[in-house]
């Protein structure tokens, strides 16, 4: 298996994997830069630090996305990560269900296109 990146076009459930990988990075980049906008100056330290965290995971989502987008095998492991991560939130906010649903549906999604057998030939870098 290679790393390299593969230019031929992903299949469509990676594409779709990719696409929602990307839509979760950039939230988590606005969620960081909303909370430098909400800062308390009491609590200023954890302030940054919390948004300085979720951009730069928004940020590890996006280059994650490019590369499930350019079938680079890597880029499957932070990505897969995540959607695993956002289950548990999803499960942690199940008194708020519509919030809980969206995440998890999202996560799901994600998880399938990334599991789906074409995806995983895609990123294994064989071509049938």
């Amino acid at each position: 298996m290679s790393d390299a990146p593969n230019p031929s076009v992903a299949p469509p459930p990676l594409t779709v994997a990719a696409s929602l990988v990307a839509v979760e990075g950039f939230v988590l980049i606005a969620l960081g830069i909303a909370l430098i906008a909400d800062l308390d100056p009491d609590r200023w330290s954890l302030g940054v630090s919390t948004a300085a965290f979720f951009a730069v995971y928004g940020a590890l989502l996006l280059v994650a996305a490019y590369g499930l987008w350019r079938r680079t095998a890597w880029s499957r492991g932070p990505a897969m990560i995540t959607q695993l991560i956002m289950l548990g939130i999803a499960w942690s906010l199940r008194e708020q269900p519509l919030v809980a649903v969206c995440i998890a549906v999202v996560a799901l999604v994600a998880i399938v296109g990334m599991v789906h057998p074409s995806s995983i030939e895609a990123l294994s870098g064989e071509d049938r």
